[in-house]
């Protein structure tokens, strides 16, 4: 049924109402409504119309009107497009989101190479506290919804789920609202069992599906997944004689092609970032990898807001340019600062 927009504020306003009153809405109650701007006048014309469609009644005893059937099925279903929309428009921003921070730190860790000379790192932004942000599930086929879990920092991970049914449109909608409503906002520590009892009671029929996907979006909100590394200039060790014999070199590119070492010094970066200005400082022994310890290796941490923390690295000679790199790796870290705060 197709309602110009004034027609469809009125029936909106009329069932919102009713809702929260449970007594008959009169035009009188309708004009108070500031986001309409329409006399009492107005509103009645409107809502003889709205009851001549069958979408309004009004009761024998009362000059007010209530929504039908048919009104409430009219709301109901442009409210659930609406918040389809919504979600799906707010997915499509985050996914943006995601993929122009993995290019920025990408052209970081290659402009930190250019201008050093030496080999670089960077670790994607890893939460303080995880929270979860948002969730949506949507069908896959059959037997799976897929759990996309955006947690604070606008971390995205999904989770493929198997179901024993195949919920129709509307209630994944109504199914992916109640879990919003309920989870957004908590750590993986607050989604208990007690929580999930009392969605599964709100979900009624659908209960299995809520169970399994609140267990899915709360491992995923423990999830410690390894870290994602960017790295740039590893061929810059060869550069310097003491590291480009066969052996070191060969041990320092493995590194930076597995990354699993690379990650270890992130961590231990961000287990530091509250100490000296950010800036850690490793030489030779001292290196947090078995094959940088030839090597010296500064690392600093960057902040992106909501909680978020990465680590910036450079791998080079002991003979390397400190105080150089050091001034390099402040300015990095202020122009991401500046960035998104």
């Amino acid at each position: 049924m197709l309602l110009d927009d004034r027609k469809k504020k009125i029936l909106h306003a009329i069932v919102r109402n009713y809702l929260e009153t449970g007594e008959p809405v009169g035009s009188r109650t309708i004009s108070k409504d500031s986001e309409l701007g329409l006399s009492s006048a107005t509103i009645r014309n409107e809502m003889a119309d709205l009851e001549e469609m069958g979408l309004i009644i009004q009761p024998h005893t009362s000059a007010g009107r209530i929504p039908s059937d048919k009104g409430y099925r009219l709301y109901v279903d442009e409210m659930l497009a609406d918040r389809e929309r919504e979600v799906e428009e707010m997915k499509e921003l985050l996914l943006s989101r995601e993929e122009k921070l993995e290019n920025l730190l990408k052209q970081v860790a290659k402009l930190l190479a250019v201008n050093t000379n030496y080999a670089t790192m960077i670790s994607a932004p890893a939460l303080k506290g995880n929270r979860l942000k948002f969730i949506q599930i949507s069908r896959v086929d059959v037997n799976h919804v897929l759990a996309t879990v955006v947690m604070e920092g606008n971390v995205i991970k999904n989770r493929m789920v198997l179901v024993d049914e195949n919920p129709d449109d509307e209630t994944m909608l109504a199914l992916n609202m109640l879990l919003n409503t309920r989870l957004a906002g908590l750590s993986a520590d607050e989604i208990n069992l007690g929580m999930i009892a009392a969605l599964k009671k709100e979900a009624g029929i659908h209960g299995e599906i809520i169970e399994k996907v609140v267990d899915a979006a709360a491992e995923t909100i423990r999830d410690d997944d390894n870290l994602e590394i960017y790295t740039s200039g590893a061929n810059n060790i060869f550069r310097y004689p003491e590291l480009a014999d066969k052996g070191r070199a060969s041990k320092l590119i493995t590194t930076f092609e597995e990354k699993t070492e690379l990650e270890n010094i992130a961590i231990q970066s961000l287990s530091k970032a509250d100490q000296e200005d950010g800036i850690q400082v490793y030489i030779g022994s001292e290196a947090p990898a078995e094959a940088m310890q030839d090597c010296s290796v500064v690392t600093a941490t960057y902040e992106l807001g909501e909680g978020m923390r990465g680590t910036i690295g450079v791998i080079g000679p002991k003979r390397m340019d400190y105080d150089r790199v050091v001034r390099i790796m402040k300015n990095v870290m202020k122009q991401l600062d500046d960035m998104y705060h």
